[in-house]
């Protein structure tokens, strides 16, 4: 620890709220929640409000998402009767019907009962080709450090004397029936900085644990390895992956020679399919006496590439408006979503002696957001999506490459978009760069309560979807909805992210402040009437639009949020985002971090506008303490600010749809209360 650190540690009044469960920290936290549910929960509004969120997550008509595996549809529900869930699954003829019959798997809600625990499904990974086996995952509350327990698919019933796991943050694959790769906390020196598994062992069924075959270790800086085997049938490898930072990483196959590595830029994506290596680059890459641009997919046969043939074939590349979203196989097919100004465009390529062949996915609707759901590349061509826009619900679409697709699903509309126009807007920035925006709400000719959110970091992109949630509780209501594509987004590929990273940071907060700017000038708000609301990353969006920018908005929503920049690498998972945000403990670094870190900038004789803090006790990713000591020291200095924690859920700051829907409430109502004074 630096000395510089240390004086700047040792002068912050509120570090002791950076423990989690300590006594007097939540003691503390029950006194804010206390506070803030008197002031927004105390009458009838509030409570129609929090029932009819919870009716539209509760909803039995909702989409029963899937995931195929071999002849099941699997699917975990939650609904008022069951708040925990229920693993289940069903066939396809079955999942056609209007209410599909189900087999239970598992029941949660009575699972904890039994056992006394306060579980939350985490998910699941079937053993592939048999499907006999599943290793579930459950947490405490919602924490991501879960339990893994295997499963007997065939009995309904977890296995005894099988593999199982206490809490930790670990990673497991199958290999077979009698094998697993596994990391997660061996003890001393057996986790990274960031909390992950620094190790890969390989564990044989009845030996202990502490016997398992050590294949790889990486170094306590990076962020994780993990192990998978590939169980395609005549393509059986085993791969290892060390993620060096988040967006640095090595693949490796795992050969009878020992590892042999993917030789390709480690800022790059390769993903294996059969006899084929695909490469997605985030930075120009020169190979084979030809240059690829950052944002471009590549394709070579793997065998080709490990004996030093260097020719790839280009499967995109991308324009100044459309980048690569996502790609996934079929058995014989690869799916490539792309973004074109942030609307999903799908195509399908075939690999082929003559060349790859492109084209079109047919019969897929254009109403804004296309998100895959799923592929089986063991069961053959079939593809499952999500077809959704800001006012049109969501539609299930099942397809196999080569026919025209099904809508096996359709979600009910949850409220009324009769006079809801969506509109795309571009506000420019401080640099020049043109930010794209959408905007959702009745058209008016007055400027009107308006809630504007954003991300703006680790290449995630924020595109059209449909929101139960936000239609009723905030358009219905009379309200504007805006949703800003900043830079540190993936909306225009890796270059739109990497122009705000680390020392660039700043661009993420003049977009968003641009088009706030915009929203004002267009006469669509003003900034007494624009609220924001963002989360995690979003959330610390919000906290530096707080104090670098308070006098654009009306009201500040931050949930999950980081905020004390100069220690969120040393608080859990933190360390692991280093690659985006920079390293504090580097003098040149925390200079540019320390220009917009909201609790070292937050001021006692300045304005600001009221502002919510929403976290949660068991958030084992963004630590708590963010929030708690932003709002201690607001408390301070006299500022308008309200805290809730809720003691459980995690990252989503919830573990059940009773606990969203009050969150959700409490955002909405503080908002519409302080953008209309209503």
């Amino acid at each position: 620890m630096s000395e510089a650190r240390t004086r700047l540690d040792d002068n912050d009044p509120y570090l002791w709220l950076e423990d989690v469960t300590g006594e007097r920290p939540l003691d503390w936290v029950r006194a804010r929640n206390a506070e803030t549910v008197a002031a927004l929960a105390g009458d009838t509004g509030f409570e129609r409000l929090r029932a009819a969120l919870r009716e539209v997550l509760d909803a039995d008509d909702r989409i029963p998402y899937v995931r195929r595996r071999g002849e099941y549809l699997y699917n975990f529900w939650q609904d008022a009767a069951h708040p925990r869930g229920l693993w289940r699954r069903t066939t396809l003829d079955r999942y056609r019907a209007a209410e599909p019959e189900w087999e239970l798997l598992l029941d949660v809600d009575a699972l904890a009962e039994a056992e006394g625990e306060n579980w939350v499904w985490q998910g699941a990974t079937v053993l592939r080709p048999s499907l006999r086996r599943a290793l579930v995952e459950l947490s405490r509350g919602g924490a991501d450090a879960t339990v893994v327990r295997e499963f007997d698919l065939e009995r309904r019933e977890f296995v005894a004397g099988g593999f199982e796991l206490p809490e930790a943050k670990s990673s497991v694959a199958w290999i077979d029936e009698d094998r697993i790769y596994v990391g997660t906390d061996f003890g001393a020196g057996s986790l990274t900085h960031s909390g992950y598994p620094r190790l890969v062992k390989e564990w044989r069924r009845g030996t202990p644990l502490t016997e398992a075959e050590l294949v790889f270790e990486g170094k306590p800086e990076d962020v994780a390895v993990r192990g998978v085997h590939d169980h395609t049938e005549g393509w059986e490898r085993d791969l290892v992956r060390r993620s060096v930072d988040f967006y640095r990483s090595e693949l490796y196959l795992r050969t009878a020679d020992g590892l042999v590595r993917v030789d390709v830029p480690d800022d790059a994506n390769a993903s294996l399919h059969r006899e084929w290596l695909l490469v997605r680059t985030r930075s120009p890459w020169r190979t084979g006496g030809a240059e690829y641009p950052a944002g471009a997919l590549l394709a070579a046969r793997l065998d080709d590439f490990l004996g030093g043939d260097r020719a790839l074939t280009v499967l995109f590349e991308p324009d100044p408006h459309t980048s690569l979203d996502y790609y996934a196989w079929t058995r014989n097919h690869l799916l490539l979503g792309t973004l074109s100004d942030v609307k999903t465009r799908l195509r399908v390529l075939t690999p082929a002696p003559e060349g790859w062949r492109s084209a079109p996915l047919p019969g897929v609707p254009e109403v804004g957001s296309v998100d895959l759901v799923g592929t089986d590349p063991d069961h053959g061509d079939e593809y499952l999506l999500d077809v959704s826009g800001f006012t049109e619900p969501s539609a299930l679409v099942r397809g196999e490459v080569g026919a025209e697709p099904e809508t096996l699903k359709r979600a009910p509309a949850f409220f009324d978009s009769d006079g809801l126009e969506t509109g795309q807007h571009f506000a420019t920035s401080a640099d020049g760069t043109r930010i794209p925006y959408f905007v959702v709400g009745a058209r008016r000719d007055r400027p009107g309560p308006t809630l504007l959110t954003g991300y703006g970091g680790f290449e995630i992109s924020l595109t059209p979807s449909y929101s139960g949630v936000i239609g009723r509780g905030w358009l219905e209501r009379g309200g504007t909805y805006v949703v800003a594509n900043l830079r540190g987004g993936g909306e225009y590929g890796p270059d739109w992210h990497n122009q705000a990273i680390k020392e660039h940071r700043h661009r993420v907060y003049e977009d968003f402040a641009a088009v706030a700017a915009d929203l004002v000038e267009r006469g669509i708000t003003t900034p007494a009437r624009l609220g924001i609301q963002g989360g995690s990353n979003g959330g610390l969006l919000t906290g530096v639009m707080l104090t670098r920018y308070p006098e654009r908005f009306g009201a500040i929503v931050s949930q999950v949020p980081l905020l004390d920049m100069r220690r969120y690498h040393l608080l859990l998972a933190g360390a692991s985002w280093m690659a985006e945000y920079g390293d504090p403990d580097e003098p040149a670094e925390w200079d540019y971090i320390a220009r917009y870190s909201p609790y070292q900038n937050v001021a006692r004789d300045r304005e600001y506008p009221p502002a919510l803090f929403v976290t949660s006790t068991r958030d084992d990713r963004v630590h708590p303490a963010h929030a708690r000591k932003m709002v201690a020291r607001m408390r301070e200095y006299g500022h308008d600010v309200s805290y809730y924690e809720n003691i459980e859920g995690g990252h989503g700051a919830a573990a059940d749809n009773a606990q969203l829907a009050f969150k959700w409430a409490l955002v909405f109502e503080f908002l519409w209360r302080r953008l209309t004074g209503s």
